[in-house]
C-alpha cells in the first residue's frame, strides 16, 4: 500500500534556548530514516528508558526532533528484504530503535531487516508488546541464571524492583519454572499483587536496605535478578549463597556500587550484565521462542495497562515518579 504523505507520532523537540517539549502531532512520512523495511505499527510499549527519551535526557536522547519507543509491533508495509515480505507480522525491540533512531511511538517505521524478528506463532502482536524489551530483559535474566547453573532447588530467588515491567515479568517466568521467588518492592500495596504473579515472599524494600554494613552477609539467596542497582545491588550482592549468580540491569537506585571483593573471591559468586539492546541475534530469537512457549508469563493481562498515543504524557509523568506497576502497552 502507499504510505501516507503524514504519520502521526509523540515526537520530542529541543528549541533553540535548550527548552525540551514533546507532543502528539504528524510528521512528513519522508522523514522516517533509510531502511530496508516498513512497518505499520500496531502496538508498542512504555519502558523507563522511553520516558526518559520523552524528556529529553541527554543519555539517552541525542538527536532532535525524537520519536520515542524502544519496542514496536506490527505489519510490513514496504520491504526490500527477502526474509520480510510484505504482510508479515513482526516484532523489533533494542538495538537503536527509539534512541538513535525514531522509534515505536509512531504509526510508521522504517528499520533494518536485521533488527526485525518475525512474530513467533505462540504470541499475537499485543502479547509481545506486553512483553516487549521488560520481558526480553527478564527472559535474559533467567537464561543467565540457568547458565550459571542456579536451578530451582539451590534456594529462593531474588527479584528487585519486582512491581515494575522487568521485575514483574520476571517473577513471573521464575515461578512458572519452579524457582521460589523473594520480591522486593517499595509499593506495600501490590504485595498481594506480587504474590498472585507468583512470589513466594514479599520483601519491604527499606527493611531490604537496612541490612548490616558488612562486607558479608548471610548466605541467603541462590541468585538474584537486580532492575534497580546502587544500594540494593550491592546489599543482595553480599548476601547471596556460594558460586550463586545476579543479574543486573538497571541504574535507577545508582550507577555506583560500594561493597568488597569479598562476595566473588570467597563466594565465588557471579554478577552477570543484561544488555538488551545489542543481545546477539541467536540468542535472540532462542529468548523469543521461550517467551511464546514455555516461558510465556501466565498473567500477561493482570499485569497490563492499555493506553493510546493521546494518553502517553501522564503516563510518562507516572513512570518517572515510580507510580506504575506492571507493563505500560500502548495501541497505536
Amino acid at each position: 500500500m502507499p504510505l501516507p504523505a503524514q504519520l502521526r507520532c509523540y515526537v520530542v523537540e529541543k528549541s533553540s534556548d535548550g527548552i525540551v517539549s514533546s507532543s502528539l502531532t504528524e510528521r512528513p512520512t519522508a522523514e522516517l530514516p533509510a531502511g530496508e523495511v516498513t512497518v505499520q505499527v500496531q502496538w508498542s510499549s512504555l519502558n523507563y528508558k522511553d520516558a526518559l527519551a520523552a524528556t529529553g535526557n541527554p543519555g539517552i536522547t541525542r538527536k532532535f526532533p525524537h520519536v520515542p519507543g524502544i519496542d514496536a509491533a506490527g505489519v510490513v508495509v514496504e520491504s526490500s528484504a527477502p526474509r520480510f515480505p510484505v504482510g508479515t507480522e513482526v516484532i523489533a525491540t533494542g538495538r537503536e530503535l527509539g534512541v538513535e533512531r525514531w522509534g515505536g511511538w509512531a504509526e510508521f517505521v522504517r528499520l533494518p531487516a536485521a533488527w526485525l524478528v518475525r512474530r513467533p506463532a505462540g504470541l499475537t502482536l499485543e502479547e509481545a508488546m506486553t512483553i516487549g524489551t521488560a520481558g526480553f530483559t527478564a527472559a535474559q535474566s533467567v537464561q543467565a541464571l540457568i547458565h550459571a547453573g542456579i536451578t530451582p532447588e539451590r534456594g529462593p530467588i531474588v527479584v528487585t524492583g519486582a512491581t515494575g515491567g522487568v521485575g514483574s515479568l520476571a517473577v513471573q517466568i521464575l515461578a512458572q519454572l519452579g524457582y521460589e521467588v523473594t520480591a522486593v518492592t517499595g509499593k506495600s500495596d501490590r504485595a498481594e499483587w506480587l504474590k498472585e504473579m507468583g512470589a513466594r515472599t514479599v520483601l519491604d524494600r527499606e527493611a531490604f536496605l537496612a541490612a548490616p554494613n558488612r562486607p558479608l552477609l548471610a548466605a541467603t539467596w541462590a541468585g538474584g535478578v537486580d532492575t534497580v542497582g546502587g544500594t540494593m545491588l550491592s546489599t543482595l550482592l553480599r548476601g547471596v549463597q556460594h558460586r550463586g549468580c545476579v543479574t543486573a540491569c538497571g541504574v535507577v537506585g545508582g550507577a555506583e556500587l560500594s561493597l568488597t571483593v569479598y562476595p566473588f573471591i570467597l563466594r565465588g559468586i557471579t554478577l552477570a550484565g543484561i544488555d538488551s539492546a545489542w543481545c546477539p541475534d541467536d540468542r535472540r530469537l532462542e529468548i523469543w521462542e521461550h517467551l511464546a512457549t514455555d516461558w510465556k508469563p501466565r498473567h500477561l493481562d493482570a499485569g497490563k495497562t492499555v493506553v493510546s498515543l493521546d494518553q502517553l504524557a501522564p503516563a510518562v509523568e507516572q513512570i518517572l515518579k515510580g507510580g506504575l506497576a506492571g507493563r505500560v502497552v500502548i495501541g497505536i
